[in-house]
């Protein structure tokens, strides 16, 4: 028996085994079998059909769920100044985000010149006008809205759930608090029971990623990797770009760069290693910590910006929705990119922060605009180094929202962690000053 306690099983050496290294070894894999055996190949497609499939089946439950936790999450108490600032810092700097990703995408076009079986005519009806998108996020009927698959509706719909759990869970009445409390858990258990099933799909992702990439491999030859190359282009392009706005935001609020990145530094190694914002939130708040905030403000804004804050990952969805649409012969309108803007910004509200989550929140962004989800098989192949990137980048938002919040808050940077000689005693005199 000991000997047996001694010796994990195959099954448990694979589940062991880290998730970005198995889905490498899908995509070379598969890669060199579609080069090797050809056309032929194409027998083992619906392994990477299967793939898709379990996506989407995750698409409604984790929206509910999640951004019911997630709006939820936010207290009565904390929806006042500090978290209305917050709250607005996160949402405008992912509008912004996924903005950028869209419009690098728009003008390299990373997918053209490529094409996979039976991506092409797979697109929905015409796409409506835009007044009529925007009416359809609210929902005449939240199921009929379910069942059609209506990503924008149902979201709304789990907004307006989670607001008003937040207001029973701070209720003055001690019923409906204790009944406010008692639906919390019952969220929480069905964030963690959709999040077990996420976990399961993942563990099929590389064989998943394997069967498709060597069905296209075997139908294109090597005519992918130049359209993926371009894709990694875009994405990290545009992540230096949003840090580049990072620092002219800090500049703009009289925040020290050196000091600011020497702490970040640990956080933003930590995410980029692990593709975890939650798991880099005691790193973050150490940071923050030695950046001189208060605990009243970066223990609000972290945990929140690990749930809502994905500036990286919107950059990833608007260029990955581009990649996507060139494969599968397709042009966005303009409802269509508005669209994409929309779903980024609010399932960034519900997002979890953990590895493959992005790759969910493309899945509701493709499904929503009528693309193929074919190619999003080619994305998920490297999705692992892209999430490496968009991961470091949401964790770097997190705490310049942090940092510029206390900064304008008095009394919320602490007087004993003064500032570094790159920050200058101006900034010190400026945050004392009314």
């Amino acid at each position: 028996m000991s000997t047996q306690t001694s010796r994990p099983s195959l099954w448990r050496r694979y589940l062991d085994f880290p998730l970005i290294w198995k889905l490498a070894i899908g995509l070379v894999a598969g890669a060199v079998t579609g080069l090797a055996v050809g056309e032929p190949v194409t027998v083992i497609a619906p392994l990477g059909e299967l793939f898709l499939r379990l996506l989407e089946m995750l698409v409604m439950p984790l929206v509910i769920v999640t951004l019911i936790a997630g709006v939820s999450a936010v207290t009565p108490a904390a929806l006042g100044r500090i978290g209305f600032k917050v709250f607005l810092f996160y949402l405008v700097t992912s509008a912004f985000a996924i903005t950028v990703g869209l419009l690098i995408a728009l003008a390299i076009a990373p997918g053209t010149g490529i094409s996979m079986p039976g991506a092409a005519g797979e697109e929905g009806e015409e796409p409506p006008p835009v007044s009529e998108t925007l009416l359809d996020i609210v929902p005449a009927n939240p199921f009929q809205a379910l069942a059609e698959g209506n990503v924008l509706a149902v979201m709304f719909a789990a907004i307006a759930a989670g607001i008003a759990l937040t207001f029973m869970r701070g209720s003055d009445d001690e019923r409906i608090r204790d009944l406010g409390d008692f639906l919390r858990r019952g969220v929480d258990g069905a964030v963690e029971l959709v999040f077990l099933v996420i976990r399961g799909v993942l563990q099929y992702a590389p064989i998943g990623v394997f069967a498709l990439i060597a069905v296209v491999m075997g139908e294109t030859g090597t005519e992918a990797l130049g359209p993926l190359a371009k894709l990694i282009g875009v994405v990290y392009g545009g992540i230096a770009l949003q840090i580049v706005v990072y620092i002219g935001i800090l500049l703009l609020f009289r925040v020290g760069i050196r000091r600011f990145f020497g702490a970040a530094k640990d956080p933003m190694m930590t995410a980029f290693v692990t593709r975890s914002s939650s798991g880099t939130l005691p790193v973050s708040s150490r940071a923050a910590e030695k950046l001189g905030v208060h605990e009243g403000v970066y223990g609000f804004s972290l945990p929140l910006g690990a749930t809502i804050n994905m500036d990286g990952t919107a950059i990833y969805v608007g260029a990955a929705t581009v990649f996507v649409a060139n494969v599968s012969g397709a042009e966005l309108t303009i409802a269509e990119l508005l669209t994409v803007v929309l779903i980024g910004v609010l399932a960034s509200i519900g997002t979890a922060g953990v590895p493959g989550a992005g790759l969910i929140m493309l899945t509701m962004t493709v499904s929503q605009t009528g693309l193929s989800m074919a190619p999003v098989a080619l994305v998920a192949g490297i999705d692992a180094i892209l999430d490496m990137a968009r991961t470091m980048c949401n964790v770097t938002g997190d705490l310049v929202g942090t940092r510029i919040v206390a900064r304008t808050e008095p009394g919320m940077l602490r007087d004993s962690d003064p500032p570094g000689p790159e920050d200058g005693t101006e900034e010190s005199r400026a945050s004392s000053a009314p």
